[in-house]
């Protein structure tokens, strides 16, 4: 009777665990809930050609590298891209916490960054953002549609407040 009881508390234990596990790709994976209903989207109210549009990885015009660490900076922070183009962010948390990288207008950072503070569990994953733990690796893809200033920031709680933060300027 005990090991029946205790095999059936494991067998319930384990979607807790699973989630508890989370997205081991770095993304924020909130079970159960559509970013998009919660917030309307990382876009809000604003038009995704103002920041630009999830790109097409198999049209890449060129990939820029980007490090993030626990000096609460990008490097580099200050990103240069001609109107139009596709660009593959590799990017690097070479810090001992996790770091994400995310595009959009700074109204759109500061909001989501306000929400990550309220909910610090909360895990999305969104085409504007990769999420990396210690050491990881990943990347996005992104087209730049539209003339103008892009801004990221990761939005660790605290991090964008740190200084962690860049600017794309479309030419």
């Amino acid at each position: 009777m005990m090991k029946k009881t205790l095999s059936v508390l494991m067998l319930s234990a384990l979607p807790v665990l699973a989630l508890a596990g989370g997205d081991h790709q770095g993304g924020h994976d909130m079970a159960g809930h559509d970013m998009q209903g919660m917030h309307g989207s990382m876009h809000g109210g604003t038009s995704p050609s103002e920041v630009g549009k999830p790109g097409d990885p198999a049209k890449v015009d060129r990939t820029i590298e980007v490090v993030m660490d626990d000096s609460m900076r990008f490097t580099p922070a200050n990103i240069a891209v001609k109107k139009g183009e596709t660009i593959r962010f590799f990017v690097k948390n070479t810090g001992k916490v996790p770091h994400e990288m995310v595009i959009g207008s700074v109204k759109e950072l500061k909001e989501h960054a306000e929400m990550m503070r309220k909910m610090p569990q909360m895990q999305h994953a969104e085409p504007n953002m990769v999420t990396l733990q210690p050491g990881q690796r990943g990347g996005l893809v992104w087209q730049f549609d539209r003339a103008g200033t892009v801004d990221f920031a990761c939005l660790v709680p605290g991090h964008m407040e740190a200084g962690m933060a860049g600017k794309i300027v479309v030419e």
